[in-house]
This record gives structure tokens, C-alpha cells and sequence, in this order.
């Protein structure tokens, strides 16, 4: 006499979604909500691959590194649009240009003070590395250097320095942050 056993699995998705059948969920290392840019730290993740795991490491931090300076510049054109839109009235589109160019350099400037908040390296059945990392930058940094900057850059414009204002600034800067936290 035979015995039949049934097993049956479920599984579904972060969002209750149920995977399709012989679907397979896959983790990629140092990425996730963990990893995710918040309120206080922008970040970026990145992976590559290499015979040499040097070089897989080299490649996941130009990928990470490349996506932290897209996020960042993006951060810095809406913040200065919105803030020139918003607190600038009657301000020049030479003066919103001013306040971005100022901000980028701080950015370029910080891409060298990001820290490794996660590094895993993975060797494949073929023999080659596989690095995985996240990087961040702190926003309250990147908000002092933004403002260091733009404050020694209007010292000699009369208009910018009258119509500065660094509460407006960081306030737009932490909308920003909140907006890029929700993904929008």
C-alpha cells in the first residue's frame, strides 16, 4: 500500500501579493528599506562583478557612487527651484542658477565624505566576485556644506545676500528629503 504525501506552499510577496507559481523571491544584498534614503541620510546601492574582487568592488562603488550623485543633484535642483519659485519673488532665473552652481559644488565636494553602510562580496559557481554595497551621505551635512557655500558665494552680491534666507532654504531642503524618503 502507498502513502501520497501533499504538500502545499504559499508565499507571498512584502505586499501580500502571493508570488506566481515557480516564482522565486530574490534578496539582493545591501538593498531594501534598511538602505533607502530617509529624512537624515541619502543613499544609493550598487553591484559588480569581476574575475578580480578588487575590481568587482571598484565597480559596485562607481555604480552606488553614480546613482548617490544623480539622487543628489536632483535634491539640489528642486530644492533650489522650489526655494527661488517660493521665497525669490521677482528673483532671476541667473539667481536660481546661481544658488544650484553653488550647491553642486558642494555635492562634488561630498561625494568624497560618503560612508559604506553595507558591503557583501559573493563568489559565483564560475569563480568570479560579486561585491554589493550601500553608500550614504548625511543630509544635515550636506545641508551646512550647501549653506557654507552659498553664504561665501552671495558675500559679494548685493541682490543674493539680501534675499537669502537659510531657514526658507532648509525648509525646502527637508521637504525634499521627506519627498525623496516616499520614493516621489
Amino acid at each position: 500500500m502507498g502513502c501520497a504525501v501533499l504538500i502545499a506552499a504559499t508565499s507571498c510577496s512584502k505586499k501580500g501579493v502571493p508570488l506566481a507559481s515557480g516564482e522565486v523571491e530574490v534578496i539582493i544584498p545591501c538593498s531594501g528599506p534598511d538602505y533607502s534614503t530617509n529624512k537624515k541620510h541619502i543613499r544609493a546601492s550598487g553591484m559588480g562583478m569581476s574575475g578580480d574582487m578588487n575590481m568587482a568592488k571598484k565597480k559596485a562603488m562607481a555604480e552606488a557612487t553614480s546613482a548617490l550623485a544623480s539622487t543628489l543633484n536632483t535634491l539640489v535642483e528642486r530644492v533650489a527651484t522650489n526655494y527661488v519659485n517660493s521665497y525669490q519673488v521677482g528673483e532671476t532665473e541667473e539667481g536660481k542658477q546661481k544658488f544650484e552652481d553653488m550647491a553642486k559644488i558642494v555635492v562634488k565636494q561630498k561625494l568624497t565624505g560618503i560612508s559604506v553602510i553595507c558591503e557583501k562580496t559573493m563568489k559565483t559557481p564560475e569563480g568570479k566576485y560579486k561585491v554589493y554595497v550601500a553608500i550614504e551621505l548625511g543630509g544635515d551635512e550636506l545641508l551646512e556644506g550647501i549653506n557654507n557655500s552659498i553664504s561665501r558665494g552671495i558675500s559679494n552680491d548685493t541682490k543674493l545676500r539680501i534675499d537669502y534666507d537659510y531657514d526658507k532654504y532648509k525648509n525646502e531642503f527637508e521637504k525634499e528629503m521627506e519627498k525623496l524618503e516616499r520614493g516621489i
